[in-house]
């Protein structure tokens, strides 16, 4: 789903994001309920920010990755956490693109989400690269997610990439 965002572009630097886990619900400039095989998962978009609602029988969790005032957690290159049942690993990274390449992957990945029926996007007025997208899965028994902040004035997109799910027990050799 794509949807044009009625707001400012506030959230206007990468280096500005930040992590959490285990938020309440933050206001939603759009959102998009999906079911996969048992998990009930929540796409949330704030602004040039995101948010993701996880529940299963198994628990509940709640990622935010966002420009939060007074927030000591900068966004991590990882993490990884143990969940009660679950194994949440969360990644991201930055990628600097110069103008031609950047509006190439902005317009790629926009295509990408916009049709996919687990995906989410919205653009920003004023710039068709300034956009945020999500898109989940489940496979396997574990939920993923991915999602794309575009940052055009900065050439930056910030990519990441969270898996949940059961711990898998080690292999026995």
């Amino acid at each position: 789903m794509l949807t044009t965002l009625h707001t400012a572009y506030s959230d206007t630097r990468a280096a500005d994001l930040a992590w959490a886990l285990g938020r309440e619900p933050l206001p939603a400039l759009a959102v998009l309920d999906l079911h996969l095989a048992g998990a009930q998962l929540q796409l949330r978009l704030l602004g040039a920010s995101h948010q993701v609602l996880l529940e299963e029988d198994n628990g509940s969790c709640s990622e935010t990755v966002a420009c939060m005032p007074g927030s000591s957690t900068p966004l991590p290159l990882g993490v990884s956490k143990r969940l009660g049942e679950w194994e949440y690993e969360f990644a991201a990274r930055v990628e600097t693109l110069g103008a031609g390449s950047f509006a190439g992957r902005a317009q790629e990945l926009l295509a990408l989400v916009a049709d996919h029926p687990h995906g989410l996007a919205g653009t920003f007025p004023g710039s068709p690269h300034a956009f945020t997208a999500m898109l989940a899965q489940r496979t396997e028994g574990q939920v993923r997610w991915r999602t794309w902040h575009a940052y055009p004035q900065e050439g930056q997109l910030v990519v990441t990439r969270t898996r949940v799910g059961v711990r898998m027990p080690a292999a026995v050799v």
